[in-house]
């Protein structure tokens, strides 16, 4: 049986508004809003329905949104608020763990077995568990640290420092124990009635130049102990805490899963984000029965994503390098996908294809250190010829370029227009732009919506394609742009 509740789930900046109109789709979400690196939504779905996001990172039960926290040089008072943030209103923090429980209660059955952490009711059993299961829960530890570490470059598209992060954590965590161990209550007794966390704290912009996340996480830790008499562990603990303080809100919630969500288990060797391809793909409208193609497929990251999704339609990958098809045929195998893609070596400025036979070309431009055109920047103009000849009229063009390539295109387009006398009308939007305040404060940051499509009055076009949307994404440092086309007349017309 589902169990509802309310939750967020982390994204990579640009990601939000695909995000949100996913989980409206999906999971038939409600109260949908977001913010930089977060979405918001009420949903009532089991583990399995929530483990199909495909443009989310993380996801976590939602315990406590509230906006920034004053900041002020008073850090006892500042300690107050925190601690007030989390155990100010115990039965909505308690209802919340009741959701936790019962969802992994729903994947436990459905798995057939336990999770990584027993119930409380059953810890006594602890006692007996032999060598090789402690050694087991030692290596789950150890990917739980792991993933924490690569969490915080997920949602603020940066590797957190080590020396005000994974170290400040660290010692928050170690602190817990020893406070737990000597706070006077017995955690033997306690054991009937409760059970062990550990809490995992960031914080960002003015809050961090006040409090460091030792402070936070301890002051949090020994307030749920009082509080709930729960008993810290950092080594195998029943379920664990998230705590993110910045400038625009502080948010408190539980991870529902141990592995993120954009770990995909039928991608063996991984090329392109997953999150992004699956967004490239969402754009371009795939139906049953449509042929799709993606002339420089490298691993096949975005075929495999589409195919995933969209099994009705025929996908074809082509590219010229040998090591990057045999790469995208293991995965294409181990994605037992082998009846839905074909792969064909070829050049992308000529495609042994017949014209207006694809109704999707959708690809990843190589702009990166091993494969990139970006010194062949010149050929661009060929490139769009050529999927512009195969393309069908009323068919999708979706490309990931870069700042470089970006510039590249927009004057190619320029140049389009100013060669045509008339402009391009029909009522569809360029791009829409949504403001949104960055994860540490600052409001600078424009996010490419999907939502709602600015109504323009004239499109950039290159021939018969006319620009459908520009789409602002992150992968890590680096800065991209998916540009989607429509073909709406035959080439050279």
């Amino acid at each position: 049986m589902a169990a509802g509740g309310r939750f967020f789930c982390t994204a990579g900046r640009g990601l939000e508004p695909f995000l949100a109109r996913e989980v409206r789709a999906r999971l038939g979400a409600t109260e949908v809003d977001y913010v930089s690196g977060k979405v918001f939504f009420t949903a009532d779905a089991e583990p399995s329905e929530l483990k199909k996001i495909k443009s989310g990172e993380r996801l976590f039960l939602l315990i406590k949104k509230h906006g920034p926290l004053p900041v002020s040089g008073n850090k006892g008072k500042m300690l107050h608020e925190i601690r007030s943030l989390v155990i100010q209103e115990p039965k909505d923090c308690l209802d919340v763990i009741a959701t936790w429980k019962n969802l992994h209660g729903c994947e436990e059955k459905k798995d057939g077995v336990s999770q990584e952490n027993p119930s409380p009711c059953k810890r006594k059993s602890e006692e007996e568990m032999n060598v090789v299961t402690k050694r087991q829960k030692t290596e789950q530890v150890r990917e739980i640290v792991s993933e924490e570490r690569q969490a915080g470059a997920g949602e603020n598209g940066i590797v957190p420092d080590r020396k005000s992060g994974e170290e400040g954590q660290t010692e928050t965590k170690a602190s817990l124990e020893d406070s737990s161990k000597s706070s006077g209550e017995n955690p033997v007794e306690n054991e009937k009635h409760s059970f062990s966390f550990r809490v995992s704290c960031r914080c960002s912009g003015a809050i961090a130049k006040i409090l460091t996340s030792q402070e936070i996480g301890r002051a949090i830790g020994i307030a749920l102990m009082k509080q709930f008499r729960w008993r810290a562990d950092l080594r195998n603990p029943d379920l664990e805490i998230f705590v993110h303080l910045n400038d625009i809100h502080s948010v408190v919630g539980i991870p529902l899963f141990r592995l993120p969500l954009a770990n995909r288990e039928y991608i063996k060797t991984a090329g392109l984000r997953s999150t992004i391809a699956w967004a490239m793909a969402s754009l371009a409208e795939i139906s049953a029965g449509d042929f799709v193609l993606d002339p420089m497929c490298g691993l096949g990251t975005i075929l495999l994503e589409a195919a995933t999704e969209w099994p009705e339609a025929c996908y074809w990958g082509t590219d010229i390098s040998d090591s990057q098809l045999e790469g995208a045929d293991v995965n294409i195998k181990t994605a037992g996908l082998m009846d839905k893609i074909e792969l064909l070596k070829a050049s992308v400025k000529a495609l042994p294809l017949p014209s207006e036979s694809f109704d999707v070309v959708i690809s990843d431009i190589p702009f990166g250190k091993k494969f990139k055109i970006t010194k062949d920047v010149r050929f661009l103009p060929d490139i769009l010829q050529e999927m512009e000849r195969i393309l069908r009229v009323g068919g999708t063009i979706v490309l990931l370029l870069s700042q470089d390539l970006r510039k590249r295109m927009d004057s190619i387009t320029k140049s389009a227009e100013d060669k045509s006398p008339n402009a391009i009308s029909d009522g569809a939007g360029e791009t829409t732009a949504v403001e949104t305040s960055s994860s540490d404060g600052n409001s600078s940051s424009v996010v490419k919506g999907v939502e709602e499509p600015f109504l323009g009055s004239k499109q950039m076009c290159f021939g018969s394609l006319v620009s459908d949307g520009i789409y602002e994404v992150s992968l890590g440092k680096t800065v991209a742009f998916i540009y989607k086309y429509r073909k709406i007349s035959a080439a050279g017309n």
